[in-house]
């Protein structure tokens, strides 16, 4: 897949990203494992917050389903090491400051508020499987609830 193909169902991905404990990180590290990614827009935000939070409590139960949790938002590592500690979350947080693993889902979009358009991050997660498919997509989601039907899917994933 390039870089110019957006990610399909049933797709087997790959990406590499600097993570917030300075390490590149690659998706394939996960292999064997079930992996959440969700993309959120800005660090310290209020819904971003609440979405990182949200995860943050819900880390056991996802483990248990062996399953890692990961964060990516174009801020840089400064941003994301702060965000870390003030929040303790317990997952890797990934820079993709140059937007190319947003577009490679298909998540960096023009946005409109206030009259004003602009591209950002649309708030998605998507679950991939042990081998690295993507196997479930959740779209310009709301984050009140959302955790929980990523919980269930996992769960579901397990039979």
């Amino acid at each position: 897949m390039t870089m110019t193909e957006q990610a399909q169902l049933g797709q087997q991905i790959d990406f590499t990203l600097l993570a917030s404990n300075g390490e590149q990180v690659s998706l394939q590290d996960y292999r064997g494992k079930k992996v959440v990614i969700y993309f959120y827009p800005k660090d310290m935000t209020p819904g971003c917050t609440q979405e990182s939070c949200d995860f943050r409590d819900y880390h056991g139960d996802f483990a248990k389903y062996n399953t890692v949790v990961l964060g990516i938002s174009p801020d840089d590592l400064k941003s994301h090491n702060k965000f870390v500690a003030k929040h303790e979350l317990p997952f890797l947080l990934l820079s993709d400051t140059e937007q190319t693993v947003a577009e490679q889902f298909g998540v960096w979009q023009l946005k409109k508020m206030y009259g004003r358009e602009y591209y950002g991050i649309v708030r998605s997660t998507f679950l991939v499987d042990e081998e690295g498919r993507l196997v479930r997509e959740w779209r310009n989601v709301k984050v009140n609830g959302h955790t929980q039907d990523v919980l269930e899917a996992v769960q579901a994933a397990q039979v």
